[in-house]
């Protein structure tokens, strides 16, 4: 029996997952992530430190030539530890078996991860690029969604404010100059541009093509299967450089040095939108709401990734069913998961096993899964990343 399969059965149906560390040399480290402060720059300077952690994920972490070849990929564990596989690897040998057959037909993948972004300061304005754009260096366009959940952010770090897109007043001129000001300096696209006050426990839906500046709260981001970006602005708050190597990442070797071809990765509609906030911003809709427990919509205006919060009650044992398969991170509280013993860790080392991330087959979760809270105080907070679900209504 293979050790996909093995694990498989060991788990009636759950993956558990080890913790998926990814260092970027671009960011500092908001120490939100229950990393141990000694490990941040565990890889090395020259790397960076570690502000994310990948879930659910068979996507691999560009990050430049030194990157290892199974750097933010997800691995799953067994029960005693001793033996593990690469989730991209058994979802390639049981196909269906794990994330539906409806999926594995349409992308032959797990098209989906997501992560905890935990960034000390701003992000520059960026973008991640559309599929037309994706596919000339080999990848897939990348949707992404933001949630900042109360139990990441004890502290909102040093600009807890998000810029999207450019007032609708801008003109194509004007960005365009910015990205020809790119090599000069400060080449004053965020000018151009407005912050929103990111608020704890909402969210927003960020399509490719649009230009944003992620804020400091440590942010939850299911995404599709793709780490394609180019950073459009050159000088940050606070007078942190971009490399410019950055302003034309992902861009095909023959574009290299065509500003108009920067240009035409933007979005224009999406990014002047009059209405973006209603478009857009997304606060928590709930399913279900009873004694026992209560489940909630977090992420849920796009229909390639999704993501539920759900809130199991002190004492109370439930038993919750989905319709596709799902990766799962706890943020709060212990107790049982199917077979599996679910804690909240406080602290973790690089390296160290935990129990609270696993991965859902598609079986598994209609057939449902059983959760009890074993503390008599505490409720347990999960959250749950899917790929396409066909239990998601997209309204407006």
């Amino acid at each position: 029996m293979s050790i996909a399969k093995k694990l498989l059965e060991e788990g009636r149906g759950v993956y558990r997952l080890a913790p998926t560390w990814v260092p970027r040399a671009f960011c500092r480290p908001g120490k939100r992530i229950k990393l141990h402060p000694d490990d941040y720059y565990v890889l090395g300077l020259e790397r960076g430190g570690i502000d994310e952690r990948w879930f659910a994920s068979t996507t691999w972490a560009e990050n430049g030539p030194a990157t290892p070849d199974d750097e933010g990929l997800s691995y799953i564990v067994s029960a005693d530890g001793t033996e593990r596989i690469l989730l991209r690897d058994a979802v390639a040998e049981l196909g269906g078996e794990v994330i539906g057959e409806a999926l594995w037909s349409k992308y032959g993948k797990w098209p989906m991860f997501s992560k905890f972004f935990d960034n000390a300061g701003p992000l520059p304005h960026h973008i991640h690029h559309r599929d037309e754009h994706a596919k000339r260096v080999g990848a897939d366009g990348k949707p992404e969604m933001y949630f900042f959940p109360s139990q990441c952010n004890n502290h909102g770090g040093e600009f807890p404010f998000t810029f999207f897109g450019v007032n609708p007043e801008v003109t194509k001129e004007q960005v365009r100059q910015c990205l020809v000001d790119f090599p000069k300096g400060d080449n004053k696209l965020l000018d151009l541009s407005r912050a929103y006050k990111l608020v704890l426990d909402t969210g927003w839906d960020v399509p490719p093509g649009v230009l944003h500046a992620p804020g400091s709260l440590c942010t939850y981001e299911p995404q599709f299967a793709s780490d394609v970006y180019a950073m459009y602005q050159s000088v940050l708050y606070g007078g942190q450089c971009v490399s410019e190597n950055l302003l034309w990442k992902n861009c095909p070797e023959e574009e290299k040095g065509n500003v108009d071809y920067l240009m035409d990765v933007i979005d224009w509609e999406e990014n002047t939108d009059p209405d973006f906030t209603n478009n857009h911003f997304m606060a928590p809709r709930v399913i279900f709401e009873n004694e026992q427990a209560k489940e909630e919509w977090i992420c849920y205006k796009c229909p390639l990734v999704s993501a539920k919060r759900l809130t199991v009650n002190p004492g109370q044992t439930v038993v919750i069913r989905d319709m596709a398969a799902y990766g799962l991170i706890l943020l709060q509280g212990r107790g049982k998961l199917g077979v599996w013993d679910i804690e909240t860790p406080t602290l973790i080392r690089y390296g160290e096993l935990t129990n609270d991330e696993f991965f859902v087959t598609e079986a598994a979760a209609k057939e449902g899964i059983t959760i009890q809270n074993t503390s008599a105080t505490e409720p347990i907070v999960m959250l749950k990343h899917f790929a396409e679900n066909p239990e998601l209504v997209i309204e407006g």
